[in-house]
């Protein structure tokens, strides 16, 4: 097991996975990272690494080096943009933050750093994870002056990448299109994400992945840098004149956010960052084991995510008993193993402008209560999940005609119309209790097992009751919130929604079970949203849901081979009105979820790879850990520039062993006539070929319908 070492010259090397990190922390020196990258050796030559990182100086510029620390603050005289920015009422802006003390302690390191004269000190907590790889960190600042320290910026840290990432991949999009990538060189100058939408955000995610110009899915070096936070937040990389480029990320401060008082402190959201040598999808697993390892609840971590139903798509707010239980038993019928009453239960909410606030039972709409249907979907044998979006408020609602003043809203600034609804104020105490009350007496008089937790508006006037700006404490205030929450029923799973994809990180995924990708169910479009989120995210935390046959939101009509495969490789669920479908579309659909059960310790364990295509391809696969088996999806999402699609190259297989390669869905696969899939053995009894032919030579691909989608296994059966 690698642990971290010190050296005698004041290094510190952190190894896991296949990279490391090494810091120079000399006590009464300025703290560097001078080596991030492939791992070296833990018995490594520290004098030598020193000696070899030594930086000059440049002509036209500073006659000595100027040292680029972990916060790149303002008094070194680095001339690249400031991890840390503070003040006095202008005074003590200008801090060098020295090492006062160093812990070591297995895969961490604690660096304690001090600026007497300006009163600030900073704590540095360094993590490395050994298996995965994955660097976790996080900076507490504390006020060690005897006047209020204002605070305006502070990365978690500044990390520099290595030599030749001059390549970066960011994902933006919009509601109902998320995670789309963009991928451009970085010239001189800097690159910068910066959200204010008071949460993650469907178009500015707090992620982004750097690489060689070379770097493929399958090759060439690459970083990955991700701010767990659910709130406001900036992500930069900024190459310097000297060639190096300093990365950072942290909570993006209103003005006047954050104000120290003598001895208080102010720590930032964690930033994780992960290393990998051969390719992008390399990063991405390395990342997907360390959320399993690491964030995954173990709630969930020993049981299989079951199949949704979600009522959605299907009612909306039209709530009747008489449709829920009919809904029910059709779910029941098709294999779904959690029904998932969506919104519109709670007191007066008929439509999106009541309700929210009064989270009581609807009893004009179910006299009896919710029992009588949690009641009958137990007696089916499946969970019950509710939705709720305890964090706003309708201003027609009981709790607001009683407490208008409990909203966020800034002083004589008109509120921003958003769905017409308004944010509660959860930095205070009494809306919290509040709140708590309610989801607490709604969870120990129901036997409800899942909480879709929803948040459908940006924050726009993130006041608090003192007018002063409160985004990012009331993003802890959510946490705090949810975190009381489970700890007061700790068997109920939640699932993290904003208008889909907007709350989607591994801040809100350390306490809550899934994320709810996009409030798209076009399988088009999800092919694409679920490869983009899939560079961070594993797929059994990704809800993905058999929509209607005309999609809702853009009004496509998709077959039910193409939704139910494009769902399987995610957090399997069901969002349409079974009781409506044809009896073919309910046989297509049962036989997927019978599919996605006996696949899915597979597809929610195994190394999930996505293969560079065309444009008009999107195939990803996930391998097992053994490499006994495999599951590869073939989507064909529009036209070919060709008439034959070009070979599939199966990476990651044992090359001693013999692999069965079946087409194993759709069942009865729809493609041009006359064509060879039809009559091959590849959808009879399978093509038998060795792992090193098909991670060479692959397999020619079949020539399908656009907007298609094929599901191709590979089991060993023998070794040569």
């Amino acid at each position: 097991m690698d642990a971290i070492s010190k050296d005698p010259n004041d290094v510190f090397l952190l190894t896991g996975g296949v990279c490391t990190l090494a810091v120079h922390a000399p006590v009464g020196g300025v703290p560097q990272i001078i080596y991030w990258g492939a791992r070296l050796e833990p018995d490594a030559d520290m004098s030598a690494l020193v000696s070899l990182t030594v930086r000059q100086s440049a002509q036209g510029g500073a006659d000595t080096v100027i040292p680029v620390s972990l916060s790149c603050e303002s008094g070194t005289g680095y001339d690249g943009p400031a991890g840390f920015s503070g003040h006095r009422d202008g005074d003590d802006w200008a801090p060098i933050l020295q090492v006062s003390r160093v812990d070591a302690d297995g895969q961490a390191l604690d660096i304690h750093c001090a600026d007497d004269a300006c009163g600030i000190s900073a704590h540095y907590a360094i993590a490395v994870d050994i298996e995965s790889g994955v660097l976790t960190a996080r900076t507490r600042f504390t006020n060690i002056g005897d006047v209020p320290l204002a605070i305006d910026w502070a990365a978690a840290l500044c990390l520099p990448l290595p030599h030749g990432m001059d390549d970066i991949i960011h994902f933006s999009g919009r509601w109902a299109h998320e995670f789309q990538s963009e991928r451009h060189s970085l010239g001189q100058g800097g690159f910068i994400v910066e959200n204010r939408r008071g949460r993650t955000s469907h178009d500015r995610f707090p992620g982004a992945i750097f690489c060689a110009p070379h770097t493929v899915e399958k090759a060439g070096p690459c970083a990955a840098m991700h701010l767990g936070w659910s709130g406001n937040h900036m992500l930069r990389a900024d190459r310097q004149m000297d060639g190096r480029i300093m990365t950072q990320a942290g909570e993006k401060l209103l003005s006047g956010e954050v104000q120290l008082d003598a001895g208080a402190a102010y720590e930032t959201p964690p930033v994780y960052a992960c290393y990998a040598a051969s390719g992008l999808s390399d990063l991405s697993g390395r990342l997907h084991d360390f959320y399993r390892a690491q964030l995954t609840d173990r709630r969930v971590k020993s049981k299989p995510r079951p199949v949704h139903y979600n009522t959605w798509e299907a009612i909306y707010f039209a709530h009747a008993p008489g449709k829920v239980i009919a809904l029910a038993d059709a779910a029941a019928e098709i294999g779904a193993e959690r029904f998932v009453l969506d919104d519109g239960w709670f007191l007066g909410r008929r439509g999106d402008a009541a309700g929210l606030g009064d989270w009581q039972v609807d009893r004009s709409v179910y006299p009896g209560g919710l029992t009588p249907v949690i009641d009958h979907v137990q007696g089916l044998d499946m969970k019950f999940g509710l939705w709720v979006e305890p964090e706003m408020v309708n201003a027609d609602s009981n709790l607001f005609r009683a407490h208008p003043d409990w909203i966020l809203c800034a002083p004589g600034v008109e509120q921003v119309p958003f769905r017409n609804q308004y944010v509660l104020d959860l930095t205070r105490r009494d809306v919290s209790d509040n709140l708590f009350g309610q989801i607490d007496a709604l969870l120990s008089e129901n036997t409800i097992d899942y909480l879709k937790w929803d948040m459908n508006r940006d924050i726009n006037h993130p006041g608090g009751c003192d007018g002063r700006a409160v985004a990012g404490a009331q993003v802890r205030a959510v946490y705090a919130l949810i975190d009381r929450l489970r700890t007061a029923h700790p068997d109920v799973e939640i699932e993290s929604c904003a208008s889909g994809g907007g709350r989607a990180d591994y801040g809100i995924l350390a306490r809550t079970d899934r994320i709810w990708t996009s409030d798209s169910n076009d399988a088009l479009d999800r092919q694409l949203i679920q490869r983009g989120a899939s560079h961070f995210f594993p797929l059994e935390v990704m809800g993905a849901h058999v929509g209607p046959e005309v999609c809702h939101i853009t009004r496509r009509t998709l077959s039910m081979e193409l939704r139910a495969a494009t769902a399987l490789f995610g957090h399997m669920g069901v969002e349409a009105d079974i009781t409506r479908m044809s009896a073919r579309d309910k046989a297509v659909l049962a036989d997927a979820i019978r599919l996605y059960k006996a696949k899915r310790d597979l597809l929610h364990s195994g190394q999930f790879v996505r293969i560079d295509a065309a444009p008009w391809q999107n195939i990803v696969g996930v391998m097992a850990r053994d490499k006994a088996s495999a599951l590869f999806s073939y989507a064909q999402i529009g036209s070919m520039p060709e008439t034959l699609p070009g070979m599939l190259r199966f990476p990651g297989l044992d090359a001693a062993r013999r692999y069965l390669l079946k087409c194993i869905w759709p069942v009865q696969p729809r493609t041009p006539t006359p064509h060879w899939l039809e009559n091959s053995a590849l959808v009879g009894e399978g093509i038998v070929a060795s792992g090193d032919m098909l991670m060479k030579v692959g397999l020619q691909l079949p020539v399908l319908f656009p907007e298609s989608c094929i599901l191709l296994e590979l089991e060993a059966v023998q070794a040569m």
